[in-house]
């Protein structure tokens, strides 16, 4: 492996730094608090739509997406690993365009449910293709340092979304109102517009070669004594790290999306504090993000994940009793970026070990656990909380964390540092 391998020169890496910047810088702008506060005032100024709470048809719009998401994504993620993966970013793109120009121009909860449909099926084709070419790019055994820089530039991006919100709700008004919130959610809906057409500049001929294939499957290309024990973990690694991510999605998407509604109804925040909490967490998620994969290198990359994951949920149960408030917003992001600091780990792990064909049945599974159960588990939530009943939904999430952690511990004695040594 030479150092020259280990640069971020090749083109699909950069591409995916700036595409993540854009994606994101644009997502915390409009897809998390000020999309869910926008739905909650729809509903109320309505008095009430097919009969149905504010926080229930919040969580029926996350549905909608993760139903298009699955749809999509198992045959995404075969015509990945059949045919030219640039090809399939590009056609997400065009899919993406229509998503979000239709929510821009929504001003009705079925032009949003349409829009957001359309939103699942691009994230469906898009996310196995993406990190399929991104980990065609990176060398085996060096790829959680690269995953972890990305996720800062991911995290950071999100920060600057709710930063900039601070802003625009002082320029349009400090004030949940639909008009206000339409005018923010307008301006982040153009930056992810911008963001879709840079995955039409990927490319799959500039993807690395053998220095990017699996670990396991390159063992056993250079040992006649690929053992037992070698092909028994690189089936179990990859279904361990799956069924954990699966467990962790359905527990976020039931509490994370009505935290925004949480702020607001029990504590009477204003747009611009929700908006600094927001930023403040997704910074201290990429710093974590990087600090994580630091101490991985010394104490394991499952131990780790087990460690920031068993942690954040700690955290979400004292959130649980409703502490004071200055107790309840440095909780709430230790919460956040604990439990994401987990996500390099854990996609180095798994594309480690996935041979280069199957990396988009893989990352379809990845998609589904981040998109569908995270979706799904979203219209659970908001019949838990119906009228305010945060608590509930926030011990069962804690429960189901708990259950997502037990799969890491299985994990660790199969996963070491990283290097081209493995068990």
């Amino acid at each position: 492996m030479s150092i020259r391998s280990l640069k971020p020169g090749n083109s699909n890496v950069r591409l995916a730094y700036l595409f993540t910047a854009l994606e994101s810088f644009g997502h915390g702008i409009w897809m998390g608090n000020v999309l869910s506060l926008y739905i909650v005032l729809l509903v109320e100024n309505s008095q009430g739509i097919l009969g149905l709470s504010g926080n229930e048809l919040l969580g029926i719009t996350a549905g909608v997406s993760g139903v298009a998401m699955t749809a999509i994504v198992f045959p995404a993620g075969w015509l990945v690993d059949n045919y030219s993966r640039d090809r399939i970013l590009k056609i997400a793109a065009l899919v993406g365009i229509f998503a979000v120009s239709t929510l821009a121009l929504a001003n009705g909860i079925i032009p949003i449910l349409i829009a957001l449909f359309f939103w699942g099926a691009f994230q469906g084709m898009s996310r196995p293709a993406f990190e399929s070419i991104l980990a065609d790019s990176l060398p085996s055994g060096f790829r959680s340092g690269t995953y972890s820089r990305i996720h800062l530039v991911r995290q950071f991006a999100m920060a600057a979304g709710p930063f900039l919100n601070v802003l625009l709700f002082i320029w349009f008004g400090d004030k949940w109102d639909l008009t206000v919130l339409k005018s923010v959610m307008t301006i982040g809906i153009f930056i992810s517009l911008i963001s879709t057409f840079v995955l039409f500049f990927f490319k799959t001929d500039r993807s690395l070669g053998e220095e990017s294939e699996s670990l396991y499957l390159a063992a056993a290309e250079l040992s006649a004594e690929h053992t037992e024990k070698q092909t028994l973990a690189a089936r179990r690694i990859p279904i361990l790290l799956v069924t954990s991510n699966v467990m962790i999605g359905m527990g976020a998407g039931m509490s994370i999306k009505f935290f925004p509604v949480f702020f607001r109804s029990l504590y009477g925040m204003k747009p611009v504090s929700v908006q600094i909490i927001m930023g403040l967490t997704a910074i201290f998620t990429g710093l974590f993000g990087l600090l994580a994969q630091y101490m991985s290198r010394k104490k394991g990359r499952g131990e780790m994940i087990f460690a920031v994951q068993f942690s954040a949920t700690i955290c979400l149960i004292i959130i649980g009793f409703y502490p004071a408030i200055y107790l309840l917003i440095p909780l709430f992001i230790l919460r956040g970026s604990l439990m994401n600091a987990a996500q390099p780990l854990s996609r180095s792990i798994l594309m480690d070990v996935v041979p280069k064909k199957h990396r988009g049945k893989w990352n379809s599974v990845e998609t589904i656990a981040w998109g569908l159960f995270w979706n799904a588990s979203a219209v659970i939530g908001g019949f838990l909380i119906g009228d305010n009943n945060f608590q509930r939904c926030f011990f069962i999430t804690a429960g189901i964390y708990l259950i997502g952690t037990i799969p890491i511990l299985m994990l660790i004695p199969l996963v070491k540092k990283e290097t081209y040594t493995v068990l």
